[in-house]
C-alpha cells in the first residue's frame, strides 16, 4: 500500500452520554484501500465509533476526516453522500420487500441524490454526472422515456450484487423471510448499492454458525479485493478479525488499549487480560 493515502482518521474523539463516556480519546488512521478491524469485549465502545464516523452521534470532542474532509459536524445523510456506508449489528431490512427490491431501493436513492445535488450545485465541480441519469419528474412519476433506461440499469446492477453475495437465487424472496445468514448477506448487498469508498460492517457474523462464518470471511476479503474497497469491521468473532484484517485495533473501556498486527494483537498483555483472556477463560 506504498501509493495509498490517508481515507479515515479519527483524532481525539470522545462521545459521552449524559456522564458515561462511552468513548475516550479515540485516534487512529485507516489507509484507502484497507482491510481493517476493532475488536474489544461487549460495551467496550466498538459500535459508538461506528456511530460516530457514520454520524449517527455527533462526537462530544475531537475531529472526523474522511478524505481529507472534516466530517464532524456533517449529519448521516451528508455523510453517506460523501461515500460512507455501512451495516448494523441489529439488521435493519425492509423485511416485507423482496432482496431485490432492498437492493434496488439503496440503488435508486444513489442516482437520485446524485441528480439532485447535481441541480443544486453541491456536487465537487470535477464531478460530471451521466446525462443518461437525467430524468424529469414525469418521466420518473410514470416510468417514461430516460427513468425507464436508468431503472432497468439499477435492477441489472443489483442483480449483479446478489449474484455477488449468493442471493441471486432468493431475489424475490421477502427479506424477513431469508434465513439470518442471508439477511447479514442481503445488507451488505445493500451498503455495496451506495458505491461506498468506505464500507463499515457492524458485526457481520453476529448470530451465525461457524460455517456461516467461514464462508462470510470469503465474502469479506472477496469484496475488498474485487471492489478495491476501504473496509473497516468491528467484530465479537476473534476467529473472523484475525483471519481477514492486517491491521487491528483493540477497545477496552472505550479507549483504545493496542494497535497492530494479528501477530502484535495476539502477544499484547494488554489485549490478553483485557479481552481474550478474560472472555475466552469465562467459555472455557
Amino acid at each position: 500500500m506504498e501509493n495509498s493515502r490517508v481515507l479515515l482518521e479519527l483524532d481525539a474523539m470522545s462521545m459521552f452520554f449524559g456522564g458515561v463516556q462511552a468513548v475516550r480519546n479515540m485516534s487512529f488512521t485507516i489507509m484507502e484501500n484497507e482491510l481493517a478491524g476493532i475488536i474489544g469485549p461487549n460495551g467496550a465502545g466498538k459500535t459508538t465509533v461506528f456511530n460516530v464516523i457514520s454520524s449517527v452521534y455527533s462526537p462530544t470532542s475531537g475531529c472526523i476526516w474522511f478524505r481529507e474532509q472534516d466530517i464532524t459536524l456533517l449529519m448521516a445523510y451528508q455523510v453517506n453522500r460523501l461515500g460512507i456506508a455501512r451495516t448494523f449489528q441489529n439488521l435493519r431490512l425492509f423485511g416485507r420487500s423482496s432482496a431485490l427490491e432492498n437492493v434496488m431501493t439503496a440503488m435508486q436513492n444513489r442516482y437520485r441524490y446524485s441528480f439532485r445535488e447535481t441541480l443544486r450545485g453541491h456536487l465537487s465541480p470535477s464531478y460530471r454526472p451521466d446525462p443518461a441519469y437525467h430524468y424529469s419528474f414525469v418521466e420518473s412519476l410514470l416510468h417514461l422515456g430516460r427513468w425507464d433506461g436508468v431503472e432497468k440499469h439499477i435492477r441489472a446492477k443489483s442483480m449483479e450484487l446478489l449474484e455477488r453475495v449468493g442471493l441471486a437465487d432468493r431475489m424475490f424472496q421477502a427479506a424477513g423471510t431469508l434465513p439470518y445468514g442471508m439477511q447479514r448477506r442481503l445488507e451488505i448487498a445493500r451498503a455495496l448499492a451506495l458505491d461506498p469508498k468506505l464500507l463499515l460492517l457492524d458485526e457481520p457474523a453476529a448470530g451465525m454458525n461457524p460455517e456461516e462464518v467461514f464462508a462470510l470471511n470469503d465474502l469479506i476479503t472477496g469484496i475488498h479485493r474485487e471492489f478495491k474497497l476501504t473496509t473497516l469491521v468491528i467484530e465479537h468473532h476473534m476467529d473472523v478479525i484475525m483471519e481477514i484484517c492486517p491491521h487491528i485495533i483493540c477497545m477496552n473501556f472505550g479507549a483504545k488499549i493496542a494497535e497492530g498486527t494479528p501477530e502484535e494483537i495476539q502477544n499484547d498483555p494488554e489485549v490478553l487480560n483485557a479481552y481474550l483472556g478474560g472472555e475466552e477463560a469465562e467459555n472455557a
